[in-house]
């Protein structure tokens, strides 16, 4: 009987190890953030925004992004891997551009700015870590009165004992 219990609880712990290192192949889950908008003035030059990108991710279209604009994807792994037809100018041909980046493990919310990583800038010109803004909710206001229902709160001594 031991040994049998001790066979399942082994068998077991193979299961979660196998799990974890196929959920350690796979990778961890990204949100990726495509920025179409200019670099004002990285190392003296401006590289600028393009008329119109297309963002397709596994054959299906995620972003159609004009100037100043975000798309958003989710991939899971760390080879992400996507197709851009990019229009340059207004009235230019659009032209198609396979793109491949390795994805940090760590980090979750990454922006990604398409004209600087189609530049061949480096990755602090085009890489960035998403960080939403938490808003605080507003606090209540400490009312007069507050302790007490009627506001009775121990003014005159009188709290809980009417002379009744």
């Amino acid at each position: 009987m031991r040994g049998k219990t001790l066979l399942i609880r082994l068998a077991a712990l193979a299961v979660c190890v196998a799990v974890a290192a196929t959920m350690m192949v796979i990778g961890r889950g990204h949100t990726l953030y495509f920025d179409n908008k200019t670099i004002e003035d990285y190392q003296g030059q401006e590289y600028r925004a393009f008329e119109r990108v297309v963002v397709t991710v596994k054959g299906e279209q995620i972003a159609k992004l004009g100037k100043r604009e975000r798309g958003m994807a989710t991939w899971i792994g760390q080879s992400f891997k996507m197709t851009l037809e990019i229009t340059e100018n207004k009235g230019d041909e659009p032209y198609i551009k396979e793109v491949s980046i390795q994805l940090p493990y760590g980090v979750d919310g990454i922006i990604i700015n398409l004209p600087a990583y189609l530049a061949d800038l480096p990755e602090d010109a085009w890489f960035s870590e998403f960080v939403p803004m938490v808003e605080e909710e507003p606090g209540e206001e400490d009312l007069p009165g507050e302790g007490d229902e009627f506001g009775l709160e121990d003014d005159m001594g009188l709290e809980g004992d009417l002379g009744v």
